[in-house]
């Protein structure tokens, strides 16, 4: 029996196990679902799904404090959770899987199932990690981080910075000494690195190789190489974002008609403060701005030509929008390109920084640090006025289409975003909805 484990302070890792469970659906494979709650649980609701909470359920509250101590943003000398929250977790997660005769876990940053899984004896898949696997480090091809973690870097050489940056994730003990004391008390294998922190028995790399410039990923093992469980498989599993099941509000699409343009700002898992910056500056433009505003309070900043909103299934309006805004989370990026969107990327941490190079080196998108926030009005405007780019690269499509907003007169081709006017033109890769899950090698040692 497989169980999935959401982690629901984050609408990207929730939204990941939904398409998980979707296609676990498809092939007729039983699996249960639990977590330790968090706001975004209610998208199981909606989908229909039965699932089970584990612990006391996380508040709004311990949430967000979760989310800003995560990996990138927190200080790394902490492990996100304190020992005694690692400790019952653990356990918790342990007793539901020998009670429910699970053998195989599937965690969205649910961290603590990297100890529960040992504890039960059950193997551990991850996919959070995205493309931020050892094959990216090994090749060098992080780039150097908007937002240092290390504030001795923050005014270090970029060279010196990418350097660092793709040596150390398997050599530091980043955000595991929390793990690592309570694995040493239960008497289970610890967690040896940043790195390891981020990887399962098996991981699945959501992304295909003419974006992430890899194509064998599926044959890396750790032997060798320090800083990783001895057990540590990759698999690539293709595109794996959001199809949220639910409609277009009216209000939305009404906006969405109107004369352009149309700027879609969706910076989920993001502090409050930051979302309100961006649409600060995004306002002294002549735009029509849709936001999705998640689990913040924006509603003040509502006007004629700012439409705020809860959760917005991005799938479905980023191909009627001129340009996206998100922090670069892998899904968001993947939901641009698969819709044929520019992109600005506002990283938050490393991985995000990742997912925007990668795609930026394409034509399809730039990026912009935080602290530089105050130019967002300046390369939103740039990027709405460059009229010599290619149609969008849409490697991320997906071959089985999901559900179309109505249709209507395109304002615009879509444009890929950057100065990059002599780019070749990448071919257009249809992958399925979850890549190819199905059909991943090492599944038979897992399902």
């Amino acid at each position: 029996m497989i169980c999935l484990l959401p982690h629901c302070a984050y609408l990207s890792e929730t939204s990941r196990m939904l398409e998980i469970h979707r296609a676990l659906t498809e092939l007729g494979v039983p699996a249960r679902v639990a977590t330790h709650g968090g706001p975004h649980e209610r998208r199981l609701v909606e989908a229909g799904i039965q699932y089970d909470v584990l612990g006391p359920g996380l508040s709004p509250t311990r949430s967000a404090a979760f989310v800003g101590s995560a990996i990138g943003l927190g200080d790394p000398r902490q492990s996100m959770y304190d020992d005694a929250e690692i400790r019952s977790y653990v356990q918790l997660e342990a007793e539901y899987f020998r009670a429910h005769g699970i053998t195989v876990a599937v965690t969205g940053f649910t961290l603590t199932t990297l100890l529960s899984s040992r504890l039960a004896g059950v193997q551990v898949i991850t996919e959070h990690a995205g493309s931020f696997v050892p094959p990216v480090f090994e090749r060098r091809l992080l780039p150097a981080p908007s937002q240092p973690v290390d504030p001795r870097l923050a005014h270090a050489p970029k060279w010196l910075s990418r350097y660092l940056a793709n040596r150390a994730p398997n050599r530091i003990p980043a955000y595991c000494a929390g793990f690592n004391r309570v694995a040493e008390s239960l008497g289970v294998e610890g967690i040896p690195s940043l790195s390891a922190l981020l990887l399962g028995d098996l991981s699945l790399v959501p992304e295909v190789p003419e974006v992430l410039g890899i194509s064998d990923l599926d044959a890396w093992t750790p032997a060798g190489k320090p800083g990783y469980r001895a057990t540590t498989r990759l698999t690539s599993v293709g595109p794996l974002f959001a199809h949220l099941d639910l409609p277009l509000p009216t209000r939305v699409q009404q906006v969405l008609d109107q004369p352009g343009p149309h700027v879609y700002l969706a910076m989920t898992s993001t502090p409050a403060e930051l979302v309100r910056s961006a649409i600060a500056s995004l306002a002294t433009l002549d735009l029509r701005i849709l936001v999705a505003g998640t689990i913040h309070d924006l509603a003040d900043l509502a006007t004629d030509r700012i439409l705020i909103e809860g959760v917005l299934p991005s799938h479905l309006v980023m191909p009627q929008v001129d340009l996206a805004i998100t922090t670069g989370g892998q899904g968001s990026v993947q939901t641009a390109m698969a819709s044929g969107t520019p992109l600005l990327g506002i990283p938050l941490h490393l991985e995000q920084d990742l997912n925007i190079a990668l795609v930026e080196r394409l034509g399809a998108a730039r990026h912009l640090p935080p602290t530089q926030l105050s130019q967002l009005a300046t390369l939103t405007t740039t990027m709405l006025n460059n009229t010599h780019h290619r149609p969008a690269p849409n490697t991320s499509k997906p071959s089985t289409p999901p559900p179309t907003a109505p249709p209507k007169p395109p304002r615009r081709s879509p444009q890929n975003s950057g100065d990059l006017n002599h780019c070749r033109e990448p071919p257009d890769l249809r992958c399925h909805r979850v890549g190819d899950l199905r059909f991943a090698p090492p599944r038979g040692r897992f399902i």
